[in-house]
């Protein structure tokens, strides 16, 4: 996707999460983070969203401490938000692409880096603050959420940090029925987990599969695993499920 289309669905995903809170209220339950009401999910992601436009605006190319969350409620919370999600679309869009600053996962340039992440970031806690309505959730776009699995698995999941290991060598398939797309990603003891897009059509030990809305979420642990198809070893399934938060 390119640089604009991503901060396009920041923009959309802003909009849908603030508005989605509004109609909630911010002591409504999120039951996609157990323990949040909406007021810590606005907080939270105001805070994420501050963070990263500092990065842009101001081309920091050191890591930073984030700017510390709001104690802000109600509809000064939801103003809050809306501000700080506005400056940040607004920094995306005037940033030039040859821009220079810090990002923490591979990309074209640093500017893609954190128009993809932001996008991402925002779409995820849109679909938290429509967990608290009883209209449910809105779909997912399938190529955009395709592409969070990728950032997901070949972004987070390829980090020393990430925390999903496995006693021995094991392998889990990722495959989207709409979109097409493939991944698979080999597990270890001792290193990350390295992930393959497309090419490797073998036997693996596990496979999920279903529409790319529903596994973005359910990888992201916003959907349960029943959402999508589980073939194979169904533990390293719910590994994933334990381990995989980040």
């Amino acid at each position: 996707m390119k640089i604009s289309k991503f901060v396009d669905v920041v923009e959309e995903a802003g909009r849908g999460l603030a508005d989605a809170a509004a109609e909630a209220g911010t002591d409504a339950e999120v039951p996609t983070c157990p323990g949040w009401q909406v007021r810590d999910l606005l907080r939270h992601t105001a805070m994420v969203h501050r963070w990263a436009t500092a990065f842009v605006a101001e081309a920091r190319t050191t890591p930073d401490r984030n700017p510390g969350e709001t104690t802000l409620d109600g509809e000064e919370l939801l103003a809050f938000f809306r501000e700080g999600h506005a400056d940040l679309v607004a920094t995306l869009r005037a940033a030039p692409e040859s821009l220079d600053c810090w990002a923490f996962l591979p990309a074209p340039s640093p500017l893609a880096f954190w128009a993809r992440r932001q996008a991402h970031e925002t779409t995820v806690h849109r679909v938290d603050a429509e967990s608290a309505l009883a209209s449910g959730l809105r779909p997912v776009d399938p190529a955009f959420a395709a592409d969070g699995i990728d950032e997901l698995l070949r972004g987070f999941h390829a980090r020393d940090r990430s925390r999903v290991r496995t006693p021995e060598p094991r392998t889990l398939r990722v495959r989207t029925t709409d979109t097409g797309d493939v991944w698979t990603v080999h597990l270890s003891a001792t290193e990350p987990p390295r992930t393959v897009r497309e090419g490797e059509e073998g036997a693996v030990d596990t496979e999920l599969s279903g529409p790319a809305h529903q596994l973005y979420l359910a990888l992201w642990n916003r959907l349960p695993l029943d959402a999508v198809t589980v073939t194979g070893d169904g533990g390293l399934a719910r590994l994933w499920r334990e381990t995989s938060a980040i």
